[in-house]
């Protein structure tokens, strides 16, 4: 039963025992109302301490009720009960005391956390704020500024950050139940007062206008788009500026305005998407393991050196193996760079940047290779070079190590042909700066076996990535869709838009950076040397030939001085080039386009319509399974606005898959079927009327 009560001398402990996070169900909703109302009447109990069992303090709402509907009695109706308790209640804090779980606590009056544990308010992840007086109680005990920050970025902190701010009163070290009980039967014995945080006056001489209005800058740029972090704003300024009961009310109106919002829709659903990415068809939960005790990496360049970190950061040893030693050095002193450069910045200690160091040793000799479990091949982008390193490495690490390749495009199952047992192969794209994107796109080849893959997928959440199982094709998910998106941005800019408009449409509908820029960034060689490995009729002509003749002149983008764009010395912020400008004209000559205006509007409907008809044949052919695992490529690979849900929960549930099926097919009578074609799979949809969610179970990876 939730909300039993053991007595433990005057002190009465209210048990919640919710595995496997103690979520704030229904039922301990009512536990709770009934422990304290019981606990109120009886007179051998003196105070209270709310403690959970498991591994953590009540971490949050039940999310298995937010399709239907969370019934009474409301969270916020729990928080008054234990607010308007006559008897000193302890909120017995740890591990992570997240959300719904904080807010119970700050309903208390007085909190003991575990100094490991954290606490935080992640709502604003999911589109919403805290509805459960969270935003008007924190800010009673902390102040504006502390609360702002916690309730805006949704970013836990810990205890001793927490206890710094006064949002807890105590830590302990151990036995936080016991911690707790000793506290109330102190909080009795002096006859501390029954502190109510609704109670607590905030001091908003220093809380102005001007001071909200300077907060709300310091984030634009990372809440950029969203809606949520502004309605925390809104709420916290109540907070400082009404009584309790009208801070809370405004809390209401502004929670009910974010659940309404179709943001909040599109954020939970890359919430669940993400975790359903994990749940790989026909592969069973408990599927056999490999043991992963060592990592190889070939190559020490930019990419290798950033997936030798990830391991490297959970503690696994990395030996990085380069062909020559200076190259091995230059790739060492980056990494050692990169983590001095977090220590720098407070995210590490320089303790812990020696502790990953140590973990990472380098060698010219593939030799140094055989006792590594997982090798990962991070070379050149090319099948002959990548198949000799994985010849080699067939003939020297044992027969049940994993031999990955983190090749963006090239057909893995090719490269799987050279070794003898090729079940062993798959693809781990990781994306760069690869310490820091959080997508890993594990490529199941065609003989991959089931042990290969799972294995791959417990690793990839181990070294806190994204995982998303990717079947083999061009590009594989996501740069299989950047073709599409990429393509149409470049023959616009054939047509008449300019570079500079194309990039700042991308821009405001939410992407990081427009294409054409994130190709000066990542460099245009890297296209112009893959095309070199492809047929001409595998790729449109028109929209390379400014980047191809770009590459020829020496212009590579950023690292040379000049691409689609010019660039100051030391100034990334991209300038119109007239060498660009010249060369487009010269392209729309060559291949008789006749450039006009081109608005914006069409601008967004022929790049992302044209990623997302790629997406439906991704599903249609089985190289995907579902279409929130595109949106989870999307969003933590490329940069896709969240808060739109990824580009698949976009077409459906913003554009309208009938609308966006008129327009592709209006493209395809205008630019013809070549790259417009529609894709079955949408037509069918449109058809039959009836959505991605309908058709999910009957898609096959």
């Amino acid at each position: 039963m939730q909300g039993a009560i053991e007595k433990r001398g005057s002190i009465g402990v209210i048990w919640i025992d919710n595995p496997p996070v103690n979520a704030i169900s229904f039922a301990v909703r009512i536990g709770l109302i009934n422990a304290i109302q019981s606990a109120s009447l009886d007179d051998s109990i003196d105070a209270l301490v709310l403690a959970c069992r498991g591994r953590t303090f009540m971490a949050g709402a039940d999310i298995s009720e937010f399709a239907s509907g969370v019934k009474p009695p409301h969270l916020g109706d729990v928080v008054d009960k234990l607010a308007a308790s006559p008897k000193i209640v302890v909120a017995a804090l740890f591990g992570t005391t997240f959300g719904g779980g904080l807010e119970v606590a700050l309903g208390c009056n007085y909190r003991i956390a575990l100094a490991s544990g954290k606490v935080g308010l992640p709502e604003v992840k999911l589109g919403i704020i805290p509805g459960a007086q969270g935003t008007q109680r924190l800010p009673r005990l902390t102040g504006a500024e502390f609360a702002l920050k916690l309730i805006t970025s949704g970013n836990p902190v810990s205890t001793a950050e927490a206890l710094a701010a006064g949002a807890i009163d105590r830590v302990a070290e151990e036995n936080i139940v016991e911690a707790a009980v000793e506290f109330a039967e102190e909080l009795v014995l002096r006859k501390a007062p029954l502190r109510k945080s609704h109670e607590l006056v905030i001091d908003s001489s220093k809380f102005d206008e001007v001071y909200f209005n300077t907060f709300r800058n310091s984030i634009a740029r990372r809440t950029r788009g969203m809606d949520a972090p502004e309605c925390c704003i809104q709420a916290v300024k109540a907070a400082v500026e009404l009584p309790f009961l009208d801070g809370v009310n405004r809390e209401r109106e502004l929670s009910r305005s974010c659940i309404q919002n179709p943001q909040s829709k599109a954020l939970q659903h890359v919430f669940f998407a993400e975790r359903a990415a994990t749940k790989v068809p026909l592969l069973k939960k408990d599927a056999e393991l490999s043991p992963i005790n060592r990592v190889g990496i070939i190559g020490a360049g930019t990419m290798g050196g950033g997936i030798a970190m990830n391991f490297a950061n959970v503690g696994l040893p990395v030996t990085i193996l380069e062909l020559e030693q200076g190259a091995l050095d230059k790739g060492l002193g980056v990494i050692r760079k990169n983590y001095e450069a977090s220590a720098h910045k407070g995210r590490m200690s320089f303790e812990m940047v020696e502790q990953c160091m140590s973990l990472i040793g380098g060698t010219t000799n593939y030799g140094d290779l055989t006792e590594s479990d997982l090798v990962i091949e991070a070379v050149f982008e090319n099948l002959s070079v990548k198949q000799k390193v994985f010849s080699k490495l067939n003939s020297i690490v044992s027969n049940d190590a994993i031999l990955a390749t983190n090749t963006s495009y090239l057909d893995i199952n090719e490269i799987a042909s050279v070794v003898t047992n090729p079940g062993r192969v798959l693809g781990m794209h990781f994306f760069s700066p690869a310490n820091v994107m959080r997508l890993l796109e594990i490529v199941r080849a065609e003989k991959t076996t089931p042990k290969v893959l799972a294995t791959v997928l417990k690793l990839a959440k181990m070294i806190k990535k994204a995982g998303v199982v990717a079947g083999v094709c061009y590009g594989f998910i996501g740069n299989r869709m950047l073709s599409g998106y990429g393509r149409e941005a470049h023959k616009l800019v054939l047509e008449g838009a300019k570079m500079e408009q194309v990039d700042r449409v991308l821009f405001n509908f939410g992407m990081p950076m427009g294409v054409i820029a994130m190709a000066d960034m990542a460099g245009i060689d890297i296209g112009y040397r893959l095309r070199e490995q492809m047929d001409e009729s595998t790729y449109d002509i028109p929209s390379t030939y400014v980047a191809d003749r770009l590459v020829e002149m020496g212009r590579c983008g950023q690292k040379s001085g000049g691409g689609f764009y010019d660039y100051s010395p030391g100034n990334r912020t991209p300038i119109p080039s007239a060498v660009s400008e010249k060369l487009v004209s010269e392209a729309a000559e060559k291949f008789g386009i006749q450039q006009r205006e081109i608005y914006d509007d069409e601008i967004v409907e022929r790049c992302f319509y044209s990623m997302c008809n790629i997406g439906f044949e991704l599903l249609d052919e089985g190289m995907a399974f579902r279409s929130g695992d595109i949106d989870t490529v999307y969003i933590n690979g490329y940069g896709f606005p969240a808060w739109r849900g990824g580009p698949m929960h976009w077409a459906e549930n913003n554009v309208g898959l009938d609308r966006m099926l008129d327009s592709i097919r209006n493209f395809a009578d205008k630019y013809g079927e070549r790259w417009w074609k529609p894709s079955p799979l949408l037509e069918r949809l449109v058809a039959e009327k009836a959505s991605l969610r309908d058709i999910q179970n009957k898609l096959q990876p």
